[in-house]
């Protein structure tokens, strides 16, 4: 089969890579029939190298249709049409069975001290191969995968259950927004797009966007949201406070994560560390590194005394420093994580559903290109250029 594979820090190519089968007895193999390319994938694309080797799969963010099942397989059976959430999980285990998915006690990759299994997402999650490929094993599909209606709706209605819609709705929970509150979302990439459109199905009065690009700020600006340059604000804190009753917001999600802009000494650091060898850039990076904190400082200058921040990008420092002071003068809440998506799932499929389209999942993906064009697309999404917010792969075009 055809699949994207690493090949080296911002080199990615796609290849002949053998087929995979049924290994376990709760295993599925399903055809991929749309991918996406997440922010998290820039993070190996640039950054995480360290922790890949050369040939492994990418990809977090995969549906299609089950051509295989293992005698354990539960209800699943060939011709589902499903949607496989990224975080692998048994849905039995003492995690599973209170929500927290994204830590299930059986696919936790404790060789590295770390959560569950993902898809695609380096050795440090148990190097499973992703799913940007034109077929997918997929681990425990007892469980993890989501059927969802074989209706002629494009894939892009569902596709977004394995990642996008989950994270977002979790940071949204974890805001802990009142009813009639306000919520800022500091960067308006795909998961910041529908954190916002989350918050305000849930509730929020007002909703407030953080970006640079244009093109992102006019897509939440569709959706009702207030956004705001912070390169053209002048002071960020002012202007935000203008728009939340003088004191800020009840809650920030920030959605940017560990390459935020404005972090340039960081930025260097990060850059130089991935040109080392992995043998030495990989015990650097998790117990030495830091992280570009821009957006997590701005979350924290942003929020009202009293307030929550919610942290869905990804972070990957062990040595960030945190402003505890004001932490603690501020009494702010954190709450962050992976995506406990099968928690949110019932939540969600209704209104991924729904011909209303009340979160505008047909409104995010700019772009769709076949998978032999993936390098170039990754190529774009990282420079966020021509209109780049979401881009969905395509296997056998």
């Amino acid at each position: 089969m055809r699949a994207l594979t690493w090949q080296g820090r911002e080199t990615v190519s796609v290849e002949d890579v053998p087929d995979p089968r049924i290994e376990q007895p709760t295993d599925a193999i399903v055809r991929v029939t749309s991918t996406a390319v997440c922010g998290s994938d820039l993070h190996l694309y640039g950054v995480l190298g360290m922790f890949l080797d050369a040939g492994d799969v990418l990809g977090h963010e995969a549906m299609g249709v089950v051509e295989e099942v293992g005698p354990a397989a539960g209800d699943l059976q060939v011709g589902d049409r499903v949607v496989v959430p990224f975080t692998i999980s048994c849905g039995r285990c003492w995690m599973c069975t209170r929500g927290l998915q994204s830590q299930c006690e059986t696919t936790q990759v404790r060789s590295q001290d770390k959560g569950a299994a993902l898809f695609g997402y380096t050795r440090l999650y148990g190097q499973v191969p992703g799913g940007q490929a034109q077929y997918l094993r997929v681990p425990q599909a007892h469980y993890g995968p989501v059927k969802v209606p074989d209706d002629g709706a494009p894939d892009e209605r569902y596709l977004y259950l394995s990642d996008v819609l989950p994270t977002a709705w979790q940071a949204v929970e974890y805001a802990d927004v009142p009813e009639g509150g306000s919520v800022v979302v500091v960067g308006l990439g795909p998961v910041g797009q529908m954190a916002a459109r989350v918050a305000l199905h849930r509730g929020a009065g007002t909703v407030i966007g953080i970006e640079p690009v244009a093109e992102r700020r006019a897509m939440a600006e569709r959706h009702g949201v207030t956004t705001l340059d912070p390169q053209a604000a002048g002071a960020l804190v002012p202007a935000v406070r203008d728009l939340t009753s003088g004191r800020g917001p009840d809650s920030v999600i920030d959605a940017v994560g560990m390459e935020a802009h404005g972090s340039p000494a960081a930025e260097t650091v990060q850059k130089a560390v991935g040109f080392l060898p992995d043998a030495v850039a990989a015990p650097l990076t998790e117990r030495a590194a830091t992280d570009r904190l821009a957006a997590l400082r701005t979350a924290f200058d942003l929020v009202r005394r009293g307030g929550t921040v919610s942290i869905s990008g990804v972070y990957g420092g062990a040595l960030d420093p945190l402003p505890m002071l004001q932490l603690f003068d501020k009494q702010v809440t954190l709450r962050m994580g992976q995506a406990n998506v099968r928690r949110w799932v019932d939540d969600l499929l209704p209104l991924a559903q729904d011909a209303a389209d009340p979160l505008g999942v047909l409104d995010l993906r700019t772009h769709r290109v076949p998978l032999e064009s993936a390098p170039e697309a990754y190529a774009t999404f990282q420079r966020k250029e021509d209109g780049c917010i979401k881009v969905v792969l395509d296997p056998w075009a």
